[in-house]
């Protein structure tokens, strides 16, 4: 089983997008996927079709609660979730002083039965709060979306000194898989120039395929669909269908 962490605390960089996305995509490749929506905007549960996911998640956070208890099946053949909700904005209150308070999650994701999902995916809050450093201490891949602008990348440098200090100090299992291109325009310069420099620095941590600007991926959330459901043949399916084949592939390479 393998746990990503999808983070980047930018917002509009495509990491919903991607959670939801890449989830449907592995789900097509009868990989059996398990999303949490760890954001308190729940953006990724009501793309699922979950308008309010009530207090469960926030019960595993605060009072021991099983996370066998708080996912739900979704439309989307292979894709289970476990949704967010409102409650959520509480967590850093309530869990402020508690010792080890940053490994929650992982203590709850170590009891799930072994083989009952291939991928676990962590949709985080486009915040460094204490849910991100749950994400960060639980899983063992980080993937981060990155939109294709200049301005994107000032923030990609504290993202990846915070990711090197949670390796250090809470998860020495920890790596960065990927990071994600998205939303590039290739009809702009600009667009691709950024593209360019995330390969130029990072090298062969940028994943090959990125994700195009694409407007049915804009229109699918109003439909309660991922994109591969929405619109199976537009440029976004096929984008997130290649990031779900490296990912796969990367198996090989592990």
């Amino acid at each position: 089983m393998r746990t990503f962490a999808i983070v980047n605390q930018k917002g509009g960089s495509g990491k919903t997008t991607t959670a939801v996305n890449l989830a449907a995509a592995l789900g097509e490749r009868d990989q059996r996927v398990l999303l949490i929506d760890l954001d308190p905007q729940a953006s990724a549960s009501s793309w699922y079709g979950i308008s309010d996911g009530g207090r469960g998640l926030l019960d595993v956070f605060v009072d021991n609660g099983n996370l066998l208890d708080v996912f739900t099946t979704t439309q989307i053949d292979g894709v289970d979730l476990i949704p967010s909700s409102a409650w959520m904005v509480g967590v850093d209150k309530a869990l402020a002083g508690e010792v080890g308070a940053e490994t929650i999650l992982r203590q709850r994701l170590e009891t799930l039965p072994a083989g009952r999902w291939d991928y676990i995916l962590l949709d985080c809050p486009p915040a460094l709060g204490i849910l991100t450093i749950n994400a960060l201490a639980a899983a063992r891949e980080v993937v981060v979306p990155v939109e294709a602008h200049v301005l994107a990348l000032n923030g990609l440098a504290q993202l990846l000194q915070t990711v090197d200090v949670v390796k250090e100090r809470l998860n020495g299992a920890l790596q960065i898989t990927g990071i994600l291109p998205c939303r590039v325009d290739l009809r702009t310069r600009h667009a691709r120039e950024v593209v360019q420099q995330l390969r130029d620095h990072f090298g062969n941590v940028v994943y090959n395929v990125y994700i195009r600007e694409n407007v049915r991926i804009a229109e699918c959330p109003s439909f309660a669909l991922p994109i591969t459901a929405y619109s199976p043949s537009s440029a976004g399916a096929e984008d997130y269908r290649a990031l779900a084949e490296e990912v796969i592939h990367q198996e090989g390479s592990r």
